[in-house]
């Protein structure tokens, strides 16, 4: 077990450098403006959530790979993906969302790693082969090949996507796959 985890850390790290290799650098530490999590009747607040620790995450993935106090060891988050598929603890909540046409989608990343909040036509794998295969979500989502910078959501940081035709539209993390949200829009 050990080899592999420190066989998938690095696939994993490499997966997320790959991915962000085009991106400024962000400082994750910066606060997000309190204006930034004001919902108004325009905005539908969703929030992302993790739990990773950040001695064994940090240990893995590098320095500011996990910015918060205490949680799931790297090991154990392993040891829960490759058991069930996810950590119970890497979520967007709510996962069910109604929304109107013209609505704003505001995603708070409350969590200490980052995260994407992606909007797919079908839900699918990310851009981390390990975590992928570890999920069960072996065919990538076409929509988490084409992240820009900005689709990188840090510790603390938040996302807007305005909600724009009536009917289902699915969201995830594309580093995370299990992490989903489906919205339902209606008109206003």
């Amino acid at each position: 077990m050990p080899r592999f985890t420190a066989l998938l850390a690095a696939t994993t790290f490499t997966g997320l450098l790959a991915a962000c290799s085009d991106s400024a650098p962000v400082d994750r530490l910066a606060p997000t403006a309190p204006s930034a999590e004001r919902t108004s009747e325009r905005e539908r607040r969703i929030e992302i959530h993790d739990a990773c620790d950040p001695t064994t995450f940090n240990a893995v993935l590098g320095e500011g790979g996990c910015l918060r106090s205490g949680g799931v060891k790297f090991g154990q988050f392993i040891e829960q993906v490759t058991k069930k598929g996810e950590a119970p603890a890497w979520f967007f909540a709510p996962s069910n969302v109604e929304a109107r046409v013209g609505q704003t989608l505001l995603a708070i990343n409350r969590g200490g790693e980052t995260h994407t909040f992606t909007e797919v036509e079908e839900f699918g794998g990310g851009i981390v082969p390990s975590l992928n295969q570890l999920s069960h979500n072996t065919e990538v989502a076409p929509e988490c090949l084409a992240l820009k910078p900005s689709d990188f959501i840090p510790a603390g940081g938040t996302f807007r996507d305005e909600v724009e035709e009536v009917g289902v539209e699915h969201y995830q993390c594309c580093i995370h796959p299990w992490m989903r949200a489906t919205v339902t829009a209606r008109r206003s």
